[in-house]
Order: structure tokens, then sequence, then C-alpha cells
């Protein structure tokens, strides 16, 4: 309720700011390079990527430097590695299961999602956002039939720096709120595990975010990359 009624409040203050952020916030292409493939040697290890602009990458200039490729070097060594990217800048929970739903059926031991900013910036509650997380979660259990699932946690949005308060604030609330749910979510799944997207961390080890303020940059997804990589090792 607290959180319904702050943003009724700052709605003024919401637009205002809102279009200053997308006035003089870089708008940063999705990374070029292959986004299907296989390499590796070991034992097969299929992996499909899905979700909004920071599992596509954006921040960096290819996808060498990007999650996908970052996560390839991580177990490239240890496994053959058959690979998979489905992820479009700007796409919230609603657009990922409509762009999910064009992948034709195939099994995947592990799906990697990455979804959740976009939801907050369209102002989703948390209660109506772990709906369409059931419906995300379920739909790829569907088509993919995956042996683990591995979601990526809501960004803390109130850390952003290209945001400005009471946006920034604002925006870390609904965050914080939505990965409450989304821890909930994980407990009940055998087969989910989930990864906080630690910006804090990142900024105790010194590493910038992408020039824009509001992706990751190479070595945040190195480190992201690695800590997906430590899940996949303990459980294949």
């Amino acid at each position: 309720m607290f959180l319904k009624i702050a943003t009724f409040v700052l709605i003024p203050s919401l637009i205002i700011q809102g279009r200053q952020v997308k006035k003089n916030t870089p708008r940063l292409p999705e990374p070029e390079g292959i986004r299907e493939g296989q390499t590796g040697q070991g034992p097969v290890l299929s992996i499909l990527i899905a979700g909004d602009s920071a599992a596509a990458g954006v921040g960096v200039a290819t996808q060498d430097d990007a999650l996908l490729g970052a996560l390839i070097k991580e177990l490239q060594m240890d496994y053959a590695l058959q690979w998979k990217l489905h992820a479009r800048s700007g796409d919230g929970t609603v657009q990922i299961i409509n762009n999910l739903h064009t992948l034709e059926d195939c099994p995947y031991d592990v799906v990697l999602t990455s979804v959740g900013v976009n939801d907050v910036t369209q102002l989703m509650s948390a209660q109506q956002w772990v709906k369409k997380q059931n419906q995300l979660y379920a739909l790829i259990h569907q088509k993919f039939t995956p042996k683990m699932v591995i979601a990526t946690g809501v960004p803390p949005m109130h850390l952003f720096p290209a945001l400005p308060n009471p946006l920034r604030w604002l925006f870390g609330q609904y965050a914080m709120q939505m990965n409450i749910k989304l821890a909930k979510l994980v407990q009940q799944q055998s087969n989910m595990q989930w990864i906080k997207y630690n910006i804090k961390r990142y900024q105790a080890l010194n590493l910038d975010m992408a020039e824009d303020g509001f992706h990751p940059s190479k070595a945040v997804y190195q480190l992201w990359a690695k800590e997906v990589a430590d899940k996949i090792r303990q459980s294949f």
C-alpha cells in the first residue's frame, strides 16, 4: 500500500525525470555476434539464455564480451556446449513470453533468464509480476524441459547511476519487492536457482557499469557468468 501511495504522489516528478533520463541517457545497441552455436569439449551441455537487454548483452560491443561470451569462456573447457541466445532489448515479461513462443520445442539442460527491469519501469506491482513469472517459467518447463533453470534477480535499481532521485529510489523499491517474490518462487521449484544481481559487490570490486549507467559492463558480465558457471558445475 505504501508503494502505491508513494507512486501516486511522485507521478509528476516521475514524468519529468523519466523524460530527462530518456533524453540524456545514451541508447546503446545490442552487441554484434553469433547467438547460436556449439563449442568446447567434454560432456554435452545445452544452454538457452533468454530475457531482456542484459541477457542480450547491451553495454558491450560484441557478444564475446557479453554474458553469453563470458559464460562460454567459463565452461568451454569442461563441456561440449550447445548454446542459444534469445533476448531482446526493451522486453518485459509479456514480450519475453511471446518471443519464447516463437521457438521450437527443444530440450535444454540449462535455461538462464534475465527479466524484470522493463517491468519495473512500467511500474508493475510485485504481485502482478510474480504471476507473470509463474507463466514464464511454466512455459520454459513446457517447451524446453530443462534440468536446471537459473533466474537472475532484478537489479537493485536504486544504485543505477543513470537514474536521479526520487525515480531511482522508487524503481529500487519495486525491484526489491519483485526479488522477494522471486526468491519464494524459486524455493518452490526443485530445479530452479537464482542469482542476486549484486551491484554493491561489483562496486566493492571497483567494477563500473556500462557507459549509460544502466547496463552491465564487460567486467560485470564476467562476474555474472562466473556465478552462473559455478552453479552449473555444482549440478552437472
